[in-house]
């Protein structure tokens, strides 16, 4: 069993790097990904407590992409901080992400919400942490909101009055980079693009056109149904039908590392398939 989506405090989880792979020994995982969005910082405590442990320890990130006029995340596997070009695009997303960042505290205060900024990194112990996941504490700290959740849905969610948004690129281009850096590329929880029947069908082929190699069809919050209809989809676009649990720590108490909501098995043949996805170079 594996686990290739997780989060920790370098991004928007709870937990640090080096308690991943802690987890996943303990849920009896052979390898477990750290796949933070749009940094690779974490991977070097991971890496040296999952040596420790006996578990592999993959080494990603989860970039956020622009599709059309929806949005998609893109999980790159195999990929870290000392090859290839991925890492320096990485940065200029964090400092974008920093921009953003100021500009939505600037929006919280003119629509008369707690929104001191320092609080926020405060929060999230470095300013290139910071996520809406941090500012949704505060909010709730401040009595603005009942959950980190309940802030999405009233202030902070895409469409939302306290909404602004972060660079975005394109699939095509994270898989490229991901590939020029000896990596592949994955649509994470392909359902998040809005899309049923045909036209997610029609999707999925043009990513896989655009160099992604997989699909996370066995996603912690997704129901059988909906694995069994991911599965076919990416048997029939010859894609990877990968597979996690998006632990978030306590952003997202329901998840949890290598069991998700207690029914994920992601079997480990799922790395070996995308492993022979790599570049030859690789």
């Amino acid at each position: 069993m594996i686990d290739l989506h997780t989060h920790s405090t370098m991004s928007d989880g709870t937990d640090p790097p080096e308690r991943i792979p802690e987890l996943a020994a303990a849920a009896q995982c052979a390898a477990v990904a750290l796949t933070d969005h749009d940094t690779l910082i974490g991977l070097p405590a991971a890496r040296q407590r999952a040596d420790q442990l006996g578990i592999r320890l993959v080494p990603g990130c989860e970039v956020s992409c622009a599709y059309g006029t929806a949005s998609a995340h893109v999980l790159v596997y195999f990929v870290d901080a000392e090859h290839g070009p991925l890492p320096d695009e990485l940065v200029r997303l964090r400092r974008d992400r920093v921009a953003r960042n100021r500009r939505l505290a600037d929006r919280l205060v003119e629509l008369g919400l707690p929104g001191d900024y320092e609080e926020v990194v405060a929060e999230a112990s470095a300013e290139e942490r910071v996520g809406r996941p941090h500012f949704g504490a505060v909010l709730t700290r401040h009595g603005a909101a009942t959950s980190v959740a309940d802030a999405f849905d009233r202030w902070l969610g895409d469409g939302r009055p306290a909404h602004v948004p972060k660079a975005r690129v394109e699939p095509a281009l994270v898989a490229r980079l991901a590939r020029a850096s000896g990596g592949v590329a994955v649509l994470a929880h392909p359902l998040s693009l809005g899309l049923t029947g045909d036209a997610l069908s029609a999707a999925v082929g043009e990513l896989a056109e655009a160099g992604l190699v997989g699909i996370e069809a066995i996603y912690g919050r997704y129901s059988p149904p909906e694995r069994a209809m991911l599965r076919d989809l990416a048997r029939r676009h010859d894609l990877v039908a990968t597979g996690g649990s998006d632990h978030h720590g306590a952003t997202k108490p329901d998840l949890t590392v290598g069991t998700g909501r207690g029914d994920l098995k992601v079997p480990d043949e799922v790395l070996a398939r995308l492993e022979d996805r790599r570049p030859a170079f690789a």
